[in-house]
């Protein structure tokens, strides 16, 4: 049995002639021997007025209360459509997260999904030509509903091909597959035809919106292919897969960004064993994700401390940094707001040199200041003022050719 997962976002089912639209992609595959298993978000806006309802009811919201609410948007999404599917003679039925079930943990606004009942979902497809899913959601081990998160309807896609083994995996949405770089910003963006998991994967986790980075994790853990397309066009997209030669070939892949960042300092730190732990330790307690890090040398057994962090979360680091401030021996916490990373990213680092000397040398070109660097295998990242942003990401853009089309390989 052939089957394919199609996972539609918000802006793709808005309205009965953008659902119109969604029903055409599934008779095609339909049309072409397959069983669909269609994965949708809520309509465009609905989330967001859910989540203003709740705020006027209550002044703090309960989580696990809030998912109720919050997966309403999903079910109202594949009821209509199964209707629609239904009308036009189509075997079809809607499928909540917790009657397949999808289980996930009791991280109720931000769950993990940790398994989806394969055989009962296969069974479905005996009676039914396509399924309907309510992305975004699922249930804890007390059949208590839950939410995956912003971006979750991805997950939710990635996870059932995953546990279908499906054939392909696609992912429409309102642009036509994933980009050099934000097209908004730099209109010489190109859009790739193939890219790495672990590409995509650093994009995601810079702030590009196209895949939610775990619908990546989950992609790349199961060997899921994945193929970013646009609800409003049918041109060919982004396939994202296992890296291949031909990947290795670019210098550099793309330029992506992050204007959610905050900058920390903590002036005069102890400069001994330990310290480190002591500082960070609480922040991850608290679900405060720390991205770059750097420490100045030691000058008379002390030191500074810099990190960034997302800036909705800048005030709870401070709260957690005073009561430990002088356990560390820290002088002063100094803060930051306005400043954004931008990373140059590409599987083709690992074989070419000169990657950092033509970043560097490009920005040093414009006067943009570099405040911290972090770097991986494939990936270099750059902490900037972040008046800079844009400016940084069409040179970035420009300097690595990625305005020109990539030579053809044999």
């Amino acid at each position: 049995m052939k089957i394919i997962v199609q996972k539609f976002g918000g802006t793709s089912v808005a309205n009965l002639e953008c659902m119109q639209r969604v029903k055409e992609k599934v008779l095609r595959a339909l049309n072409q021997g397959s069983k669909v298993a269609v994965v949708l978000s809520a309509m465009a806006g609905e989330t967001n007025r859910l989540i203003e309802l709740a705020k006027t009811w209550s002044s703090r919201p309960d989580p696990a209360e809030m998912d109720v609410l919050m997966a309403t948007g999903e079910q109202t999404s594949v009821a209509l459509f199964s209707m629609l599917l239904k009308d036009a003679g189509i075997k079809a039925r809607s499928l909540l997260g917790y009657q397949i079930p999808i289980r996930t943990d009791k991280e109720f606004g931000r769950a993990r999904i940790l398994d989806i009942d394969e055989d009962r979902l296969r069974s479905y497809f005996k009676n039914y030509d396509v399924l309907v899913v309510a992305g975004f959601q699922g249930c804890d081990c007390e059949g208590r509903i839950t939410t995956l998160g912003r971006g979750g309807s991805d997950t939710s896609a990635v996870a059932l091909a995953a546990a279908l083994k499906a054939d392909l995996c696609e992912i429409y949405t309102d642009v036509d597959g994933v980009y050099t770089t934000d097209p908004n910003i730099c209109p010489s963006a190109r859009r790739i035809e193939r890219i790495a998991y672990e590409e995509m994967l650093e994009m995601a986790s810079m702030g590009a919106k196209v895949l939610q980075i775990r619908s990546v994790e989950f992609a790349k853990k199961y060997n899921v292919p994945v193929y970013v397309r646009s609800t409003f066009t049918d041109g060919p997209g982004t396939l994202v897969t296992q890296e291949d030669e031909s990947m290795e070939a670019a210098m550099v892949s793309g330029i992506a960004y992050d204007k959610d960042q905050a900058r920390v300092t903590l002036v005069d730190v102890y400069d001994e064993p330990g310290i480190a732990a002591k500082i960070f330790e609480p922040i991850a307690a608290a679900g405060i994700v720390v991205d770059m890090i750097v420490q100045n040398p030691s000058r008379e057994g002390r030191t500074d401390m810099t990190f960034t962090v997302p800036k909705g979360d800048i005030d709870k680091t401070v709260e957690i940094i005073s009561k430990i401030k002088g356990e560390i021996g820290a002088k002063e916490v100094l803060t930051d707001r306005n400043v954004s990373k931008v990373s140059v990213i590409g599987v083709g680092m690992r074989n070419h040199s000169g990657v950092a000397a033509i970043a560097f040398s490009a920005l040093k070109n414009e006067n943009i200041n570099i405040l911290i660097i972090s770097t991986s295998e494939i990936k270099i990242s750059c902490l900037i003022e972040e008046k800079y942003t844009e400016l940084a990401v069409r040179t970035l853009h420009e300097a690595f050719g990625l305005d020109k089309e990539p030579e053809k390989t044999c």
